[in-house]
């Protein structure tokens, strides 16, 4: 699947409860059953680079880490029930980071899910800027009920 912009945004909106500032994926560029290609492009006003570092800002590690949790949360909304479902990390395994990312770069997150056990979801997250590796992960999810 395909989504111009807009219905990638509306798509988002359904499948995670995530919303500004907090929302760190802003189209869904093509998704399967297994995989999903999303897009986030960071801004010098996003708050998490206004003191990292000042003079020479950085998109942190764990925002890159959280791009990808959330991509994979809406890979996973297919198989999860919709109303008040809130995905949740369990694991992040083998955190390699390539390569730094500025405010002004586009990130693509491509989320694998490699395996389910029972209510665990395995997948693996590489993010890149412009072709070229910026991070990769292994990490676990689950769906948790707000209650």
């Amino acid at each position: 699947m395909s989504t111009d912009m807009t219905n990638s945004l509306s798509l988002i909106y359904d499948a995670i409860p995530h919303r500004a500032p907090m929302l760190l994926v802003d189209c869904v560029i093509e998704q399967t059953e297994k995989r999903i290609v999303c897009q986030k492009t960071f801004s010098p006003s996003d708050f998490f680079v206004q003191g990292h570092f000042p003079n020479y800002p950085l998109v942190p590690g764990v925002i890159l880490c959280e791009c990808c949790l959330q991509s994979g949360a809406i890979l996973l909304s297919q198989f999860t029930p919709k109303e008040g479902a809130v995905p949740v990390a369990t694991r992040l395994d083998n955190v390699k980071f390539k390569k730094m990312v500025r405010p002004g770069d586009t990130i693509q997150m491509e989320i694998t899910l490699n395996e389910v056990v029972s209510t665990a979801y395995f997948m693996t997250g590489k993010v890149t800027v412009d072709g070229k590796l910026a991070a990769r992960l292994d990490f676990a999810c689950t769906v948790a009920s707000p209650e």
